[in-house]
């Protein structure tokens, strides 16, 4: 067994915490799995979430990338309509 520690709970708003002595080497902001089995509680670290693409950056910049048209569905009634009015004006 590793090296044991003591720590003290608290009242923390409407839950219970526990400090974690820094011996451990718990990293802050990071999420944690708890389960009770048989009187005793189980910490385990979960997995850190994967990290989204910013492409605020990029988006647009592919120089030579040719976006072809969509020819998925029929052109709408109306806008055929509009289209030849305004080519007859």
């Amino acid at each position: 067994m590793g090296t044991e520690y003591s720590a003290k709970s608290f009242k923390s708003g409407n839950s219970v915490a526990i400090r974690m002595p820094a011996a451990l080497g718990v990293e802050p902001d990071r999420e944690w799995t708890i389960t009770q089995e048989d009187g005793e509680l189980h910490i385990r670290a979960k997995a850190p979430a994967r990290q989204k693409i910013n492409v605020d950056k990029f988006w647009g910049k592919a120089k030579g990338l040719h976006v072809p048209e969509r020819r998925d569905f029929d052109e709408r009634p109306s806008a055929i309509a509009a289209r030849k009015a305004s080519e007859s004006e």
